[in-house]
């Protein structure tokens, strides 16, 4: 095959395939394709699929303009495949090196990007990833840059969640929403993709929460299912006091630690090889500083990860607690009550974690304010 009938099949695929269980989404943004705004808003958690939509996006939007003025579907192909790919000099990517989106360096960065013209097309895309984490001034130096763009620059931005502090520059912005995948879909792809049986991929499916990106790093874990009995019990252990939480929250964390040995054990790889270029060059690398602020991030997205699978078991054990209550009366609906309330918080502490609390305190405070399961 040659590289010109690889392009045309290519162009010929699906280009918004690496989005999974986001139909509404994916039509939203394949309309916007034929007349873009300046802006873009995707919401949705974590491993909804918002960055492979994004980088989908970015490809048909150069490759539409780029039609416009008379390419031929094998340039088109390619600026989809590029833009898939990360590697489209048009399309910019910021993913923040530490915890937040700050002013400094990558917010100058992003506005000097948009002021450059485009290399290959007629249409430059900037993508800001985890938008959610930008401090107010952050948010506010990229207001008029957003709101009035310099040439033919479209901005999309991807949030978990809208703050706040971000509600003016989202007012500008067109918002499509994303939400978790559904366990089917994440049970189709891990089978599709050899990661899991198919017995065994509801299971990894449910854990996930809806996070293909999770689903996969799962996949290959096999003490998830002893994690999720662990959460799931959780309820029957509360007996009203702060030694019995004192106790679940000690056993949760030191489960997560365990949980989180293999990150560890990667990144010290990592640290080792670069060390090794370091001796070999007889100079400290330059990236020592981005790799550590990556590795913090990463540990604390797992730890978040694992405390969000946790409070969907506990949430989704309080759901059978509801169903399961026979109808007799008064006692009936107390225990209903409390089992609402109680889904209810394990929500609120869920959507609390985007502004990374105190884990152990977190933890805590939530226990305590759970009713113990019949």
């Amino acid at each position: 095959m040659t590289l010109l009938d690889a392009d045309a099949e290519t162009a010929s695929a699906d280009p918004w395939s690496a989005v999974v269980g986001q139909p509404q989404a994916v039509a939203a943004l394949t309309a916007a394709v034929a007349s873009p705004v300046h802006a873009y808003l995707l919401v949705g958690p974590r491993g909804s699929g918002k960055r492979a939509a994004a980088a989908s996006f970015a490809g048909e939007l150069i490759a539409a303009a780029d039609q416009r003025t008379g390419s031929d579907p094998a340039r088109s192909a390619r600026h989809r495949r590029l833009a898939a790919r990360q590697e489209h000099p048009d399309v910019f990517v910021l993913s923040p090196a530490g915890q937040s989106l700050r002013r400094e360096e990558e917010v100058s960065q992003l506005i000097v990007e948009a002021s450059r013209t485009p290399v290959e097309g007629p249409r430059k895309v900037l993508v800001v990833d985890r938008f959610h984490s930008a401090t107010p001034a952050a948010a506010a130096a990229l207001l008029k840059p957003v709101e009035e763009p310099a040439g033919p620059v479209v901005w999309v931005l991807l949030a978990e969640q809208v703050l706040p502090e971000h509600v003016t520059i989202a007012s500008r912005c067109t918002r499509v929403d994303f939400g978790p995948v559904p366990d089917p879909e994440i049970a189709r792809v891990l089978v599709s993709e050899g990661l899991v049986a198919a017995d065994q991929a509801p299971l990894v499916a449910a854990a996930a929460a809806g996070n293909l990106h999770r689903a996969r790093v799962l996949a290959t874990d096999e003490r998830v299912a002893a994690r999720r009995e662990a959460w799931w019990r959780v309820p029957d252990r509360l007996d009203g006091t702060g030694a019995a939480v004192a106790l679940l929250v000690a056993e949760l964390r030191a489960m997560i630690d365990e949980a989180g040995g293999a990150l560890t054990e990667r990144h010290r790889a990592e640290i080792v090889a670069l060390e090794q270029r370091e001796e070999h060059f007889g100079v400290r690398c330059s990236g020592r500083s981005v790799i550590e602020a990556q590795h913090k991030r990463e540990h604390r997205q797992f730890r978040t990860d694992e405390i969000r699978f946790g409070l969907a078991t506990l949430g989704a054990r309080y759901r059978d607690e509801i169903t399961s209550i026979p109808d007799d009366g008064a006692p009936a609906s107390r225990r209903a009550a409390a089992a609402m309330r109680a889904v209810d918080r394990l929500r609120a502490t869920a959507e609390s974690l985007i502004r990374s609390p105190n884990e152990a305190l977190a933890l805590q405070a939530l226990l305590l304010d759970l009713p113990r399961t019949a």
